[in-house]
């Protein structure tokens, strides 16, 4: 299987933390050279990374459907929890990070540049990044102890998604001029500090550091 990704997107990342934490090896990375043409669409009609060839062609794309179907691929070790009650909360911080912190900081990008930015546009994202950070800030699990993860004492794919999301609300939204919304968030702010260390999780942003140097020297 041939995995589509680049360093610095954060979808990409999140299937990379995926595979890194099943220990997968037989999935190789590559970015199909029509990508950087933009029309990566001839490879997957959504024209978006992650994509997933699983053989001769045949895409999965989708970041979520792609660790979903790595999951029942590779079912061990499993990352979406034990318990129907626990995997409904891996999955609710998942989507929190998903839907309200990276598709609303996705949608501010555009933003950045103060020549053109809408004020009016950038606030009202900003809002359902907040609304996104409060909702995790409640449904985060406590960091007490030194293996604690988002959902408990194991890596499930609540940190896959979360990681990504995190260094964007670090890294990206500061060029907004509002706060890193992180901040004021003591059960994110604690988790964030504590996930950096393990060594999965460096290894996926330590790419995505490498992704954003290459974006500024235009060698990406």
């Amino acid at each position: 299987m041939i995995l589509h990704t680049a360093d610095l997107s954060p979808y990409a990342a999140k299937v990379r933390m995926v595979i890194y934490a099943k220990g997968i090896t037989d999935i190789e990375f590559d970015l199909d050279p029509s990508f950087r043409k933009g029309k990566f669409s001839e490879v997957s009609p959504l024209g978006r990374i992650p994509a997933l060839d699983v053989g001769e062609g045949d895409i999965i794309p989708e970041s979520e459907v792609i660790c979903e179907y790595l999951e029942e691929v590779y079912p061990e070790p499993s990352l979406l929890g034990v318990g129907v009650r626990h995997r409904a909360e891996v999955r609710t911080l998942s989507r929190i990070a998903d839907i309200y912190l990276l598709n609303n900081i996705f949608l501010a990008l555009p933003q950045i540049n103060r020549k053109h930015r809408i004020d009016a546009i950038r606030d009202m994202l900003m809002v359902q990044v907040t609304r996104g950070m409060g909702a995790l800030e409640a449904h985060i699990w406590p960091n007490t102890k030194e293996d604690d993860f988002a959902a408990g004492d194991t890596m499930t794919i609540a940190d896959c998604t979360l990681v990504p999301a995190l260094w964007m609300c670090q890294n990206t939204v500061p060029n907004l001029d509002v706060p890193n919304p992180i901040e004021g968030n003591d059960k994110v702010a604690a988790y964030w500090a504590k996930i950096q260390k393990n060594a999965i999780a460096a290894r996926v942003l330590d790419e995505m550091d490498r992704g954003l140097k290459a974006r500024l020297a235009g060698t990406e």
